[in-house]
């Protein structure tokens, strides 16, 4: 089975799971809007790397699963608004694809891997113990994003596998 990790949001990523193994990472493919050069997810590149690796398997055979997110205390309206809007274009390609997704809740995967209270690199760091070969991939700070694509993947294997 296929299991397809995202974390949303502009600066996120998604990961390719598969039997236990990571098959790819990438980051949240973005594109400038505006005259401001601000970024926004790309929803015809999400579409594009999502298909590519999906071709040939059955719909069947494939979990997305996305972190379920929320507005957080303190984050500006704008801010949210996009996130939100990031979600939801994640939300619409998968349905059009019509691939079943489910929803983890931030505090459910790190729970499970003991990551509640701890900095934001922590999960970068439980990613590379989990998966060493992969180290080379998380090597910087901001690949935090990807570790976490990487542990919401990793979780519903884990937890799903069996109840399937």
């Amino acid at each position: 089975m296929l299991i397809i990790g995202i974390d949303p949001g502009i600066s996120g990523s998604i990961c390719f799971f598969e039997d236990g193994k990571i098959i790819d990472v990438i980051e949240m493919p973005t594109m400038t809007d505006g005259k401001k050069n601000k970024r926004q997810v790309n929803g015809s590149q999400i579409y594009n790397e999502i298909l590519k690796r999906i071709n040939k398997i059955e719909k069947q055979n494939i979990r997305v699963i996305i972190e379920q997110v929320s507005a957080m205390p303190g984050q500006g309206v704008t801010s949210m608004f996009n996130f939100g809007q990031s979600f939801g274009i994640l939300k619409g390609i998968c349905s059009a694809m019509q691939l079943p997704m489910y929803f983890i809740r931030p505090a459910k995967w790190k729970k499970y891997f003991s990551l509640i209270n701890s900095e934001k690199d922590a999960s970068r760091t439980k990613a590379i113990e989990m998966f060493p070969s992969f180290s080379w991939q998380l090597s910087k700070k901001k690949d935090s994003n990807k570790a976490d694509a990487i542990l919401i993947a990793s979780f519903y294997y884990e937890t799903y596998k069996f109840e399937e």
